[in-house]
């Protein structure tokens, strides 16, 4: 499917055979037979090769992203690429199952309790490492892809605590874009206020600490008006809650109130993050990708700028009504309204060509796929192979979301492949190894593997 839809995105009249290897539906059939050969050579080696060089291919693959950071050649503002002569080779693609046999392999040898910080650090940082070297590229797709991987350490065990979090950090995320810091803030401490109240029940104390903030708040306040003027009023906020904390600290002590504890820091936590992000968001990301945010927020309207890709890839799927306007027959497709249509924006030409039916059917299909992964990956009588199937489900679940929810306009674009579907020889490769792997380790689920 993905190499006829590469075929009908960059189709060219006087090139017309599928196999011209001087277009990129001819080079995309070498890359799917050298995936093949690939596929094959991976069922056919002893499986516990896997779990015994799973270190060494984890540290190979952040070799590789350290040095392309350095040697890369950069395509797009991003050094994400090596190149040989015409061969690219993207190392981020392959660090995906690199990362995952590594953290599947920490979880199996140490077979602890992931609620221990002594677990979840190491754990966490397996993950954290080579979605850091990718944010240096700066490639945030595929940083995004590895940080999609501590789903599969709450399948196996994740405190829910530092799951919900991460939920909580991505609603902040979208509330710190549309609202006021200062009010998100007056939020946030009202939210905490409501919550010490739930868990004390103590309309006192919940009285007495509002009335203490508020007594700080005063003081900072005017200390900052009248003599320091520096601050600011989300500062002010921000030292009146470090003070209040400190008053509580008392009661927290000897009342063991572990609860406010928590969610003190919770807040401070919250405040800071929003205020961090917000600095970042102004002041440290790149202007492009800033307005990629904005257009689909609704802040900013850039049809023939930064919003261009986004609406021509929603005119060119939206045009597609039901049932498409055939193979070869979409015009936006045809006249190449849309860049990078064989790549990142592969789905609009399934959407113009194949209309909604289409769509459903490859949408269908990777749902089959995902749904039929996660059945494998429960069946697995090893924690390293079914560790490993759910990290194949989480990178191949956000590849899809991200792609499908980019070229409909419902995230922001940030360039990442539609597995099996885009072209490509690096991501190819990379999606097949992956998957490949995961059958393998099906396939002798009733072997002894350590």
């Amino acid at each position: 499917m993905g190499w006829i839809n590469i075929y009908a995105a960059v189709f060219n009249e006087e090139h017309p055979g599928l196999l011209d290897f001087s277009q990129r539906y001819g080079k995309q059939f070498l890359w799917i037979a050298a995936s093949l050969i690939l596929a094959i050579f991976i069922v056919i080696i002893d499986n516990r090769f896997y779990f015994f060089f799973s270190w060494f291919i984890y540290g190979t693959c952040m070799l590789l992203l350290i040095l392309v950071v350095i040697f890369g050649k950069e395509i797009n503002g991003a050094k994400s690429w090596f190149e040989f002569g015409s061969i690219s080779l993207q190392p981020s693609e392959l660090a995906k199952f690199g990362t995952s046999l590594a953290l599947a392999a920490y979880l199996n040898t140490r077979r602890q309790d992931l609620t221990k910080m002594s677990v979840m650090v190491p754990a966490a940082s397996i993950i954290l490492f080579p979605a850091m070297l990718t944010m240096l590229q700066p490639d945030m797709g595929s940083a995004i892809v590895f940080f999609s991987l501590f789903m599969v350490l709450f399948r196996e065990g994740m405190s829910p605590y530092i799951f919900v979090s991460g939920l909580l950090m991505v609603a902040l995320f979208f509330l710190t874009l549309l609202t006021n810091i200062l009010y998100l803030t007056f939020v946030l401490i009202i939210i905490a206020v409501i919550l010490v109240w739930f868990a004390t029940r103590k309309w006192k104390l919940v009285l007495f600490g509002s009335g203490i903030f508020l007594f700080i708040a005063v003081i900072v306040y005017l200390l900052d008006h009248y003599f320091i003027k520096s601050f600011g009023n989300e500062l002010v906020v921000f030292i009146s809650l470090i003070f209040s904390g400190a008053a509580y600290a008392f009661y927290i002590y000897t009342k063991r109130a572990a609860s406010v504890l928590i969610i003190y820091i919770f807040l401070i936590g919250s405040i800071l993050f929003v205020n961090s992000f917000d600095y970042a968001f102004n002041n440290m990301l790149p202007k492009h990708q800033k307005d990629r945010v904005n257009i689909l927020l609704g802040f900013k309207t850039d049809l023939h700028g930064t919003g261009y890709n986004v609406n021509q890839s929603i005119i060119s799927i939206g045009s597609g009504g039901f049932t498409g306007k055939g193979f070869l027959q979409g015009t936006q497709t045809k006249f190449k309204f849309v860049p990078k249509q064989s790549s990142d924006f592969i789905f609009c030409t399934v959407g113009e060509e194949w209309g909604f039916l289409g769509s459903g059917l490859v949408i269908g299909i990777y749902l089959f796929l995902l749904l039929r992964l996660i059945f494998l990956a429960e069946r697995q009588r090893s924690d390293f192979a079914r560790i490993y199937g759910y990290c194949v489900v989480s990178i191949l679940f956000t590849h899809i979301f991200l792609n499908v929810g980019m070229a409909i306009g419902l995230v922001p674009v940030i360039g990442i492949p539609l597995p099996f579907l885009s072209y490509g020889g690096s991501s190819l490769w990379g999606f097949t190894i992956l998957l490949f792997i995961f059958l393998r380790l099906d396939a002798s689920r009733t072997e002894y593997l350590i």
